[in-house]
């Protein structure tokens, strides 16, 4: 594994962006979810899988990943020139691209923008809807608030060093984000937790729980990101995904723009079952 680090300039701001690139062949790109707990390395074993037939490139989001994270502006509009620069200083093309979970809005968008960058599109348990919205669908009033909370000097570090202690972590992940519990061991937990202790970590998971990061506003805005003109693209579905998260992921096989597969797992089966999502991928 080589670990090169792109200096890509995104919101008028330089953007360190270590990226873990494996294997050899055609070149995939493969996006990491966006999560108080995600990672770069959590697509390695996936890469690992694939990288008998593809060179996959892995890079960490703005405001995420197990290291110190650069301020940029947490919206929308930060996520998608990001990986127009991205794909500025690493073209491809991609004979492989794809997304976990919260990626995939912004994958399809990317792919639309930049129609030549991609043969092939694969999805893994997409969601475009961030934890409070989901939850709370009747609520919205209260997100800003949170967020705002979260952020704020001092009490937002002690909200936030609060709803992130290990107990909590494994409680998450127990679940929704793995199927198996037996897989949740303290190590991983230890590994999750230091995810989350990164310097500004309070802010992406503030932007991401709170719905400021959904790359879209509704079910239908989200259908409409597939359309004529993309590459075909590959919907892995969870057999155990949280029932509305997996009800989105259903509605989108439905509407016949993707194909579909069943995979073990939750909301994050590329990191629990990579050899069965690289099966999946492979055998597609």
């Amino acid at each position: 594994m080589e670990t090169p680090e792109l200096n890509l300039t995104v919101a008028g701001r330089t953007v360190p962006t270590p990226c873990d690139r494996i294997g050899a062949g055609p070149d995939a790109l493969l996006l990491p979810a966006l999560s108080t707990i995600s990672a770069r390395a959590e697509m390695r074993d996936l890469a690992g899988f694939l990288g008998t037939e593809y060179r996959c490139l892995i890079p960490d989001w703005p405001g995420f990943g197990a290291r110190p994270r650069a301020r940029v502006p947490l919206a929308p509009e930060t996520f998608h020139a990001f990986l127009d620069a991205l794909l500025a200083a690493a073209p491809g093309p991609y004979a492989l691209g794809i997304a976990a979970g919260h990626a995939a809005g912004y994958l399809m968008a990317a792919a639309r923008r930049h129609p030549q960058a991609f043969g092939r599109l694969v999805l893994v348990a997409p969601t475009w809807r961030g934890p409070l919205p989901t939850a709370m669908p009747g609520r919205a009033h209260w997100f800003p608030r949170i967020r705002r909370a979260v952020e704020a000097p001092i009490l937002g570090e002690a909200l936030y060093r609060i709803n992130i202690s290990p107990p909590i972590i494994g409680r998450m992940m127990r679940a929704h984000v793995y199927a198996d519990p037996a897989r949740i061991t303290p190590a991983l937990i230890r590994d999750k937790h230091a995810i989350t202790r990164q310097r500004n970590g309070r802010f992406g998971t503030a932007a991401f729980v709170t719905g400021g990061l959904d790359p879209v506003g509704s079910r239908d805005a989200f259908l409409a990101l597939f359309g004529d003109g993309l590459p075909p693209t590959l919907v892995l579905r969870p057999e155990h995904a949280p029932r509305r998260s997996g009800a989105e992921m259903d509605a989108l096989i439905a509407g016949g723009r993707v194909t579909g597969a069943t995979i073990p797992g939750a909301l994050s089966p590329h990191e629990e079952y990579p050899r069965a999502v690289a099966a999946a991928i492979l055998g597609a």
